[in-house]
């Protein structure tokens, strides 16, 4: 494992941080543990790695603003999927259903709750 420079992770972090952002973070150090603009605890070495998601999600950024306008026509897919996950897989019975027919098939002593 390769030993981290603090000051060049903390700059680096910053420099990132403010090109996805748009602002400068404020980064607390307490024995060791990084806070970012009052949130988690980090160590250092996932500040680094933070540093990296944010390089990344910035190159990534670009791309997808183009990508938006190809969304816009899949916002109908998810309605079609609430449709299909309403049916059930176990034979079109519901879940109500498929347990009262399981329990007339089994001989036990078992019953349905009061009001089934």
């Amino acid at each position: 494992m390769s030993k981290l420079d603090k000051d060049q992770v903390i700059a680096d972090f910053t420099a990132a941080y403010e090109k996805a952002h748009g602002k400068k973070p404020t980064i607390e150090a307490s024995n060791g543990w990084y806070s970012v603009d009052g949130g988690k605890n980090m160590r250092l070495a996932q500040l680094a790695e933070e540093t990296k998601a944010l390089a990344g999600a910035k190159a990534e950024a670009k791309p997808a603003a183009k990508t938006k306008a190809a969304e816009k026509p899949a916002a109908k897919k998810p309605a079609a999927k609430k449709a299909a996950a309403k049916k059930s897989t176990s034979g079109g019975l519901t879940a109500r259903e498929l347990w009262r027919k399981k329990l007339e098939d089994d001989a036990t002593l078992s019953r349905l709750p009061r009001g089934y």
